[in-house]
């Protein structure tokens, strides 16, 4: 039987279903961890031919003001554009930003604003679905995220070997929608936990909050229950099983670990991206990519400001600012932004006229008529502006952007057909990006 005595853990030969099964649930982190190493070795060569090969994903949960960000309407007075009435200058001749958002003007060659970006859904679970999976609801498809179809398509089907989970959430899941839909849960993101600003931050769901004696003990643990499987099985598949398990305790203890680990960067490098939740989320989405991740969402909920909006705007935004600014020029001044991908954005942008009336006293609602979203690097060409509003930034004048336009333009990139299909458990046909009454087509005037 199985001994198991404080930090001891032993095998003396004889082991009950009961046991087994109970013993099977202790490790069920390292089980599962290795069922994806398992998962991952089935897949075929992947396409070089992509220009982008990693995505960093920058959610804005709530949605946030294009006139408070990086469509700036100075001219439109008092009751829309507030105390922000002074846009900043940026590297790129005719491009202005937010007064608040300085640090991104001098980073402007090196992104494109979309400021035609459109929808019809104003509620935050329905326009999170289209943001995020590029598709308009339907009764019979529940579609799969972004970063779930980059882990189908350049993960599992592409032979990913890396030693982190091919799609991360920085730090916690979105909760609108299910992110892997009808893909499954075999596809969905790995949430690190957590606050990465915090002294004392661990990755939640790789440490699961033990220490590391205690993983070695239950490294041993699984270890027994193997040799009991092996005398009853035979060995071929427990020897693959093995070296799953190995990788998986790899994340858990070895060097792959060290990726989550924000101290190994100089205090120079934390400081500039702002020693806060968002601006050291950018930092560990930046280390991911070093090692390998496919998909990474750094996850910013707080941005549904029906009240005290403008009393928000002046906490966020200099965080904003100096995260997403120094993203851009640390991935640039490391030869990884013209392989990186980054998306900023959020479910829908908010009303151009504040309201001032009671109860929200200076709040703007929900406003997915027109927004700004913005892409960087990954085969995204740097300082262009695309689409346009009006003079108040109320309607899409020039240039409608559909969130299926940029999903599909996202994935032209990374090298995943649009028009591919994806696996459905039932056989239903769905296409990567199905078609939609309207669209203004790809992005091609920064691809």
């Amino acid at each position: 039987m199985l001994d198991i005595r404080g930090a001891n853990c032993g095998w003396s030969g004889r082991l009950g279903r009961r046991d087994f099964l109970r013993v099977g649930a202790l490790g069920v982190l390292g089980l599962t961890l290795a069922d994806w190493f398992r998962l991952s070795a089935l897949g075929q060569v992947r396409d070089d031919a992509a220009k982008a090969r990693s995505v960093i994903q920058l959610w804005m949960g709530g949605g946030p003001s294009h006139l408070d960000t990086f469509d700036p309407k100075p001219g439109a007075g008092e009751e829309y554009c507030g105390p922000y009435k002074k846009p900043v200058s940026t590297n790129v001749p005719d491009i202005s930003l937010c007064e608040m958002l300085p640090m991104m003007a001098k980073q402007a060659d090196k992104f494109s604003i979309l400021r035609g970006m459109t929808h019809s859904a104003p509620g935050h679970e329905t326009a999170t679905y289209i943001m995020q999976t590029g598709t308009m609801p339907t009764g019979d498809l529940v579609y799969p995220a972004l970063g779930a179809v980059v882990a189908l398509k350049k993960g599992y089907e592409a032979g990913y070997q890396g030693a982190l989970p091919p799609y991360v959430k920085i730090t916690n899941p979105l909760g609108r929608f299910s992110e892997t839909g009808f893909l499954g849960s075999t596809y969905g993101p790995f949430a690190t936990g957590g606050d990465p600003s915090a002294k004392d931050f661990r990755v939640g769901g790789v440490a699961g909050g033990m220490s590391e004696q205690r993983m070695e003990n239950r490294r041993s643990l699984l270890q027994a229950v193997d040799m009991f499987a092996r005398d009853r099985d035979g060995d071929r598949d427990f020897q693959k099983m093995d070296s799953y398990q190995e990788k998986a305790f790899g994340l858990i203890l070895g060097d792959a670990k060290k990726a989550f680990d924000l101290s190994q960067e100089d205090d120079s490098v934390r400081d500039r991206y702002g020693r806060n939740r968002f601006g050291q989320s950018c930092l560990l989405a930046r280390r991911l990519v070093e090692n390998g991740v496919l998909f990474s969402t750094v996850n910013w909920g707080g941005w549904d400001t029906h009240k005290e909006h403008f009393e928000r705007m002046s906490e966020m935004l200099p965080m904003l600012d100096r995260g997403f600014s120094a993203l851009l020029e640390d991935l640039s001044q490391r030869g990884l932004l013209d392989s990186t991908m980054v998306l900023w954005g959020g479910e829908f942008g908010r009303t151009p006229k504040i309201l001032y009336e009671p109860p929200w006293n200076g709040g703007r609602a929900h406003y997915p008529t027109a927004f700004s979203c913005v892409v960087a690097g990954g085969g995204f060409a740097g300082g262009k502006v695309v689409g346009a509003t009006d003079y108040r930034g109320e309607r899409v004048r020039e240039r409608p952007i559909y969130p299926w336009d940029l999903a599909a333009s996202m994935y032209q990139l990374l090298g995943i057909d649009p028009a591919g299909k994806l696996p459905h458990p039932h056989g239903c046909v769905a296409y990567v990006v199905p078609t939609s009454g309207q669209s203004g087509g790809l992005l091609k005037e920064i691809m």
